[in-house]
């Protein structure tokens, strides 16, 4: 049997599909034709038509439910995506010169909050390390990081003194899910120092949690200079 040729790519699929619902012609909760007329429709497989309408419910506009079908959301649902840089490399991207300082690493045993936090069982020792990045030697970024040892037990025997603890991850083990927080912390003396900002004064800071396989990885805190930016798009 002879597999007919796509005529239609999945980008065109897309727009067509988006045309309907922004004209009207498909309403909303509206179920759409199946996957094999619309196929038949556009002159291409299904494993096409199926990339055109899963990125479109990836971005908000249908919703998919197997074996009820296809339909049209009565409001889009626009989702925000976040690009997690290394911050060597967002450093870099606005022309600066990077440059790394661990400020200590020591295993020790989780504390109270980040055990039940991170749901850790009776094995709570974690790897804890501290460390600076900056731009041009001014400070760019604190981060405050705990790796969990049971789920990367090749971190007792890491050596963050010229790897941020971030790359060194990134390098080692992959993560399935992620949990970002974005929040203004207060700076104590110990902060101000680091970011040489005044104490009391609001600093912009980001909570991370990765999972692999629903085992903790990590949590982190970084913590960004004055005059930082993050922007998104949707």
């Amino acid at each position: 049997m002879t597999q007919t040729a796509d005529t239609t790519g999945y980008k065109e699929i897309k727009q067509t599909v988006l045309d309907r619902i922004r004209s009207g012609q498909w309403l909303p909760d509206m179920l759409l034709p199946n996957e094999q007329d619309l196929a038949v429709e556009f002159s291409c497989t299904r494993t096409t038509v199926n990339r055109a309408l899963r990125e479109l419910a990836e971005e908000g506009f249908l919703e998919r439910r197997r074996k009820a079908g296809t339909r049209v959301l009565s409001a889009p649902q626009r989702q925000a995506r976040f690009t997690i840089p290394l911050v060597r490399e967002e450093v870099e991207a606005l022309g600066g010169t990077y440059r790394y300082a661990l400020v200590s690493a020591q295993a020790e045993q989780a504390p109270e909050w980040l055990a039940a936090r991170l749901a850790l069982g009776s094995d709570r020792r974690v790897m804890h390390v501290r460390c600076m990045h900056f731009s041009d030697n001014t400070p760019f970024q604190f981060e405050d990081r705990w790796i969990v040892t049971a789920s990367v037990p090749a971190v007792e025997q890491a050596d963050f003194s010229t790897l941020g603890p971030n790359e060194w991850l990134i390098q080692t083990v992959p993560f399935t899910n992620v949990e970002l927080s974005f929040l203004a912390s207060r700076a104590n003396a110990e902060l101000a120092g680091f970011l040489d900002v005044t104490v009391g004064e609001p600093v912009f800071t980001a909570e991370r949690i990765t999972w692999l396989q629903g085992s903790p990885v990590t949590f982190a805190k970084m913590y960004f200079a004055a005059g930082y930016r993050m922007t998104t798009r949707f």
